[in-house]
């Protein structure tokens, strides 16, 4: 990966924050990293990030319930929970509302993560690629159709 790519995380534990910015950061990431899950929507649209890394088990607000508030704002988010909660329940549940996928703490090994990363941008290239080709198409649709309603 050439250029940096920002992403969201949303963890309570600054030491996890800390940790995963610096270790995706070799990667070249760029982690905006938020203690507080009631300020993520807000630091999501300043930031411009499309990928949450997100925690369940945290105060105010925990993990599933941002989840489905970040996906009601846009659907096209990519959030990865990253958690030390292992419930096989609150892993469905996650996936079920729109995750992309679940890492589990300690986090001994980060190629799980980094390879969800990498599959959550090629998704959203994906997704890009296609918008800019329906454009493209419509483009050169519209006159032809303009033309033959007019003929």
């Amino acid at each position: 990966m050439g250029q940096e790519q920002t992403f969201l995380h949303v963890d309570d534990d600054p030491a996890i924050l800390r940790i995963v910015a610096h270790k995706l950061g070799q990667y070249g990431y760029d982690a905006v990293s938020v203690e507080d899950p009631r300020q993520a929507l807000k630091r999501l649209l300043e930031s411009g990030a499309r990928i949450v890394i997100l925690d369940i088990d945290m105060p105010h607000i925990d993990g599933l319930s941002l989840l489905r508030q970040l996906k009601e704002h846009d659907g096209g988010i990519q959030v990865i929970m990253l958690t030390g909660m292992v419930s096989m329940g609150t892993v469905m549940q996650a996936m079920r509302w729109g995750a992309e996928g679940c890492v589990f703490k300690p986090i001994d090994d980060f190629d799980p993560l980094l390879n969800m990363m990498d599959a959550a941008y090629q998704k959203i290239d994906r997704w890009w690629d296609a918008l800019y080709e329906r454009s493209q198409r419509k483009q050169v649709d519209e006159p032809a159709m303009t033309a033959a309603v007019k003929g």
